[in-house]
Formats: structure tokens, C-alpha cells, sequence
């Protein structure tokens, strides 16, 4: 049987290797190892470094010797007759190897690989870039890439990167990580274009050794950033990964993700239902829930959201309460809103009294409130709505619509409107920002005068910043739940096939199944519904056919034992014609069952993440509406019961017009038993599917159970 899942510990297994990272993200010597005046990355390298100001030593290295980039170089890192903390490498990838032994003459905490031609290019590729990563593992050194553009250290005005920088924007809020070295430069501009400061990009390029994983786990031990966003194209070592994502969660610094591709699933999968309802990435769409990650679909939206989530920090309760001077500007919001999940609750009654004490006679207090244009009269009318507003005990935070100009404006209009939009914030009960309408870049003019007045202000536009804080109520709701799903199991030493066998296994977990007798002939059949006393259901019982009503390899409703004996002959007839080549067991007598509620629960095998657990409505309707929740194994009782309520359908589960409820704690525990029934098989189980699990009077019960494993095929 299973164990309870492992909890996080409050430090991460990995702070010796930090020690290291620190030394090497925060170096007070940098060797440019392959600089040359030709060279447009060490020439981008050196002037980054400059124009930060790093404080530290520069030293070209060059065989050559003389003077580069203004600076004597030395012929090699050794030759530099000191201790250097950091190289970057910008020498072809034939030279590497000899290069590690320099680097670790001079003592070398870490190096970024700026050169490309390995992993990426093929398995020969690959093979050079793990020797590279065993030689520098071998002497201590850690590396970051191959094949990335370095990392920035804003903090410590230390910029390894091999692009031109934008100066560094003041006000630091979240680091990012990246695996492409390009895309986190396109982010960077974004964040400029925003006015938003970081603390660091790490590009982390082909991971021979500094993952995503140690990024993370690093950032949040050191970092003063006070959110984590990643641009993933895959994740690499799925276990460290969520180990580092939840270390990040538990210290505050909530992780936010774009992720690209999909997670490949075992091609058996497809021959029973999971596979096909699971597809391409929503293994990792629940890996996100279970670790609180939150999950965004753009570039744009990944700085927006990312800087919210750093600047606001978590809320108390998800109503947004939404103020502007348009009804337009309001009706927008709430469509928006609702399309991302955003809640707008309507205003208590003690808020509206006393906004109609506030407001004009001729404005109406609703949420979103519109102040009409009597605000540009009287712009004390936002600080005295903001105030009242955020005293609604259904709203845990407030927002103001407003465009401020890019450039200080002469009448003085935006300084007058912030400055009100400012006092509204320090007077409201509940945290509080101001957004654009549209998505608009933000001068350092605007973000300063934003920050003088005390406001938080985001130019990412209605949606983006809709959607962001709606993602942020989510992640405030369920922050310190992450569940990382680390399988500890005991395994069992069989490899059930058939369907009785199935049920006999799930029952050895503590789920209830369907009684069932499997039968040699028609005379036995006979028997078994005798010994059942009412309708019976005849199946028939092979290893080698998943799907029985395709073969006509199932019989309901059967009374009698004239019906049940014609039945058994008839249904044994259908499948010998169907599939002669099976291997047939028997024929199954059950007692029928009517009315409640199916469910369908299947596990998968996801070749990246692991076993997954996928819940849904059951019978035909899992293959018509594809209407799932997903987990991976193990899952908690409390996560099951989170499955049920994101289901689309979920209002059946609650006595749909007049229907009886499911009781939701008890389809729960079945859920759980299901997952760990199929982690104690053998690691080459593909599939283990219960359809239907059937919900009636507080009973939860399986019908049916199904397994596919390594190398079978069902035949067409």
C-alpha cells in the first residue's frame, strides 16, 4: 500500500551547490575567455559590464595576449596569476574540453558556454556535451549552458550576457529564467518597455549542467525578487523541478510559467480512453495546480502577471473591486473578467448607501463603478470611492482604470488624478493598484510619479491585468498547499489483464467493486445469476479486448435462465466471429445496476512527468465531451475532491434537476485508492481505467476495469 505523500522541508537538498551558484552569479572577477575585438559577443560582454558599472575585475583571455577591449589580457586563465570566480566561454566547441582544465587552475566557481553544436545538433552532440559536463562536474566547477546567452545579476550590476542591455530599471520586482537565451531577451525589453525592474536572468540554454531546477531553488534562497517567472520549452528533471518550484512557493516567491510543447505520452495510451483525453501538455497543466504554479500563455502576459503577482503579494479574498470614469470602460471589464475567471461581486448594501452618500445623484454605485465624469471636477470623488469601496466585505482588492500620459502633461490633469488615486490607496482596507485600459509602455516619468504618490500601477492593459489578478486570487487561495507528487509505493508482484482481475486488485486497495463470477459455459452462467437473484449483465472476459461492446462482447438486462443461457451462447458467438484471435477467459456475471452517477477515472503514463490520474463524467459522455481533470500520482483526498469541482459538468454531480447527489468525500477516497492501485503495479503499466465508477445513495462502486501495458495491441 501506498505511504502518505512526503512533505517539503523547510531548507532544500540542494544548498551546498548554492554556495557555489552564489560564488558564481555574483563574481567579483570575470574572465572573458575567448575575447577578441572581432567578436560582437565579447564585445556586447565587455560593454554590458562596463555600463553596469560592475565593480569587480575584468580580465580578457586570448593566447595571443596584448590588449583587449582597452584591458591586458592574459593568455589563459591561470596565466591571469589569480583566483577568478567566473568565466564566460566564447570559444569554439572543440576547444571546451582543454578549456575546463584552465578554468580550473585559476579556481573558476562556474562558466557560461556561449558556444552552440551540441545537445542540440544530435546524439554525437549530445555525447560531447555530457563529457563536457563530467569534466567540469569532475574538478567543481558548474556550468551554465551550452548554448545560452549567460544570466544578468542586476542586484550586483553584474551582467555575463552576450546581447546589448538596457540600462537597468530601478525598483527591482521578479527574476526570470529561461531556456531560450533569445526569448528572455525579447522579455527584457518587454519589462523595460514597462518600466519594470529585475533582479536577474538566468538563460539556461541546454542544461548540461545549471538547470531550470537550480535556477529556481537559487533565486528563491538569494534573491530579493519577489516573484519567479520561467520561459520553459521542456522540463528536464521533472522531480528536482517540483521540489525547487514548492521550495520557491514556501518562501513567498511564487513561480509563474510559459511553457511551449508538450509532454509526449506513451503511444499505448491511446488504445483506452486516458491517453486520448489527456493530450499534449495538461500533464503539465496539473503538475502546475498541484504545486501552485501559475500558468500564463504570452510574453506579455507572463511580465504583467509576473510583476503583480511580486508587487501586490498574495490577497485575502478574490472579489476585485473595479472603479473607472466610463460605464463603457466598466462594461468592458466585466465581460473580460468573467472570460478569465476574474470575480466582480456585487456591492453589499452598506457599501452602496454609502457611495450614494459619496457619489453625484445621478451616478449609480455598482461594481465596476462608474464616477461619471464628475471626477474631472472633483477628483476627491476617486480617493472617497476607492476608500468605500474596499470596506465591501466581498472585495479583497481595488483597482482604478486610468491612462496617465507618457510625458509629464502641462496642464497638470494626471498629476491632480494620481495624486487622488494615491490617497485612495493609502486610505482603502484592501491592497490596491492602478491599470491602463489598453497595453501601454510606461516612461520612467509615469513610473515614478505612480511611485511617489504610493500607487501600484500596471500598463498591461484590461485583459492582461485582468487576467493576472484573477490568476493571482487563485494562487492566494491555495498558497502553502503544494502537494509535490513524489510516488512511494510498494509494488505487487502481478499484472492483472482481464477485468475480474482488474476489480480483484482495485478491491485489494479498499475500493468497492461490482460482484462478478466468471463462467466456463452456458450452464454455469445459469448458476451465477441464480446465486445473484434479479437482472444480470453477461461480459465477456479477455486479456486481449479493452473495448467489449465493440465486439458485441456484452449482454444487459438478462432475466431468466432461458434468456441468460441464449444470451451466453449468443454473445460467445458474436465475439469468436469479432475476434477469433483472442484469447477468451470466460464469460463475466454481474448483477445489473440502474440509475446514479458514472464516472470515468483513468491513470497514464506521461513519458516526461510520470503517472497521471484523469477524472471525469463516465460512460459515453468521457469520449463526447473530453470533459477531464487531470493530477499525477499521488493525489490527497483534497485534491480529488478539487477534480470533481473542475469539471464542466460538475452541476450532475449535485442532483441535477431532482437527481440524486454524489457524495463527493466518498467519490473522492475512490479516486485516491484508484491512483494508488495503479502505482503498485509494475512500472510498464501504460494504463489502469475504471468506466463507469458508478455514484448512487452514498455508494461509490466499480463496474468495470481495464489495464494496457508495454507492447500490447488491441487488434482491429
Amino acid at each position: 500500500m501506498m505511504d502518505d505523500t512526503p512533505s517539503i522541508p523547510a531548507t532544500h537538498s540542494s544548498e551546498p551547490s548554492r554556495g557555489l551558484l552564489d560564488r558564481f552569479i555574483r563574481p567579483r572577477s570575470i574572465a572573458l575567455v575567448g575575447a577578441t575585438e572581432r567578436s560582437i559577443w565579447s564585445v556586447a560582454a565587455h560593454d554590458n559590464l562596463v555600463r553596469f558599472g560592475f565593480a569587480g575585475r575584468i580580465i580578457p583571455v586570448n593566447p595571443k595576449g596584448g590588449t583587449i577591449h582597452g584591458l591586458p589580457a592574459a593568455t589563459s586563465c591561470a596565466a591571469a596569476g589569480e583566483s577568478i570566480d567566473a568565466a564566460l566561454l566564447m570559444v569554439p566547441a572543440t576547444a571546451l574540453l582543454d578549456t575546463i582544465e584552465d578554468l580550473r587552475s585559476a579556481g573558476v566557481a562556474g562558466a557560461v558556454l556561449l558556444s552552440s553544436g551540441f545537445a542540440e545538433m544530435g546524439s554525437a552532440g549530445a555525447v560531447q556535451q555530457a563529457q563536457l559536463a563530467q569534466a567540469a562536474r569532475k574538478v567543481g566547477i558548474r556550468l551554465l549552458g551550452p548554448n545560452c546567452l549567460g544570466f544578468v545579476n542586476y542586484i550586483d550590476s553584474t551582467p555575463m550576457w552576450t546581447t546589448p542591455l538596457r540600462r537597468p530599471t530601478p525598483g527591482p520586482t521578479f527574476a526570470l529564467v529561461s531556456q531560450s537565451g533569445a526569448l528572455a531577451a525579447h522579455l527584457e525589453q518587454s519589462a523595460h518597455q514597462q518600466s519594470i525592474g529585475l533582479t536577474h536572468i538566468i538563460s539556461t540554454g541546454n542544461e548540461a549542467d545549471v538547470d531550470v531546477a537550480d535556477a529556481i531553488d537559487y533565486l528563491a534562497a538569494n534573491s530579493p525578487a519577489r516573484a519567479i517567472a520561467l520561459f520553459l520549452e521542456t522540463v528536464r528533471h521533472p522531480a528536482r523541478f517540483a521540489k525547487a518550484v514548492a521550495y520557491a512557493d514556501s518562501v513567498g516567491k511564487p513561480v509563474i510559467v510559459l511553457k511551449v510543447g508538450s509532454s509526449e505520452a506513451a503511444a499505448q495510451a491511446a488504445q483506452a480512453h486516458t491517453g486520448s483525453l489527456v493530450g499534449n501538455d495538461r500533464v503539465f497543466d496539473a503538475l502546475c495546480r498541484q504545486l501552485g504554479m501559475t500558468r500564463v500563455r504570452s510574453l506579455e502576459e507572463l511580465v504583467i502577471t509576473a510583476d503583480l503577482f511580486a508587487r501586490l503579494g498574495p490577497v485575502a479574498r478574490p472579489g476585485l473591486g473595479l472603479i473607472a470614469m466610463s460605464g463603457g470602460l466598466g462594461e468592458i471589464a466585466t465581460d473580460q473578467a468573467e472570460c478569465e475567471g476574474t470575480r466582480i461581486p456585487p456591492l453589499a448594501s452598506s457599501t452602496t448607501s454609502a457611495l450614494r452618500e459619496t457619489l453625484p445623484a445621478f451616478a449609480t454605485p455598482n461594481n465596476p463603478l462608474d464616477l461619471t465624469g464628475a471626477a474631472m471636477l472633483e477628483p476627491d470623488l476617486i480617493t472617497r470611492a476607492m476608500e468605500v469601496t474596499s470596506r465591501d466585505p466581498e472585495v479583497g482588492l481595488i483597482a482604478y482604470v486610468f491612462d496617465p500620459p507618457v510625458k509629464k502633461d502641462k496642464l497638470g490633469f494626471a498629476e491632480r488624478f494620481m495624486r487622488a488615486i494615491g490617497a485612495g490607496a493609502k486610505a482603502s482596507a484592501k491592497p490596491s493598484l492602478m491599470l491602463s485600459a489598453t497595453f501601454s509602455p510606461v516612461s520612467s516619468e509615469t513610473r515614478a510619479l505612480a511611485e511617489d504618490n504610493g500607487i501600484i500601477y500596471s500598463g498591461g492593459g484590461l485583459r492582461h491585468v485582468l487576467r493576472a489578478i484573477g490568476q493571482l486570487c487563485r494562487w492566494s487561495a491555495r498558497r502553502g498547499r503544494s502537494n509535490v507528487p513524489l510516488a512511494i509505493v510498494s509494488r505487487v508482484n502481478s499484472q492483472p489483464g482481464t477485468e475480474r482481475e482488474v476489480l480483484n486488485h482495485l478491491a485489494a486497495f479498499g475500493l468497492d467493486v461490482i460482484p462478478g463470477a466468471v463462467v466456463g459455459s452456458a450452464d454455469e452462467a445459469v448458476a451465477a445469476a441464480r446465486k445473484i437473484g434479479g437482472p444480470v449483465v453477461l461480459k465477456i472476459a479477455s486479456p486481449n479486448i479493452l473495448h467489449k461492446t465493440e465486439v458485441g462482447g456484452v449482454a444487459l438486462k438478462i432475466v431468466g435462465d432461458d434468456a441468460v443461457r441464449a444470451a451466453h451462447d449468443a454473445l460467445r458467438g458474436r465475439v469468436a466471429a469479432a475476434r477469433p484471435d483472442a484469447r477468451i477467459e470466460g464469460v463475466i456475471v454481474s448483477p445489473m445496476r440502474t440509475g446514479g452517477v458514472e464516472l470515468f477515472v483513468g491513470t497514464m503514463r506521461d513519458s516526461q512527468f510520470g503517472a497521471a490520474i484523469a477524472v471525469g463524467l463516465g460512460g459515453v459522455f468521457v469520449e463526447v465531451l473530453k470533459d477531464t481533470s487531470l493530477r499525477l500520482l499521488p493525489v490527497t483526498e483534497q485534491d480529488a475532491l478539487e477534480m470533481l469541482d473542475e469539471l464542466r459538468g460538475r452541476a450532475i454531480l449535485d442532483g441535477f434537476r431532482g437527481a440524486p447527489a454524489v457524495n463527493r468525500q466518498a467519490a473522492a477516497k475512490a479516486i485516491v485508492a484508484i491512483g494508488n492501485a495503479a502505482l503498485a503495479l509494475a512500472p510498464n503499466l501504460v494504463s489502469l481505467e475504471v468506466n463507469p465508477l458508478l455514484a448512487w445513495d452514498d455508494q461509490i462502486e466499480a463496474l468495470d476495469g481495464v489495464t494496457v501495458w508495454d507492447g500490447e495491441r488491441e487488434q482491429a
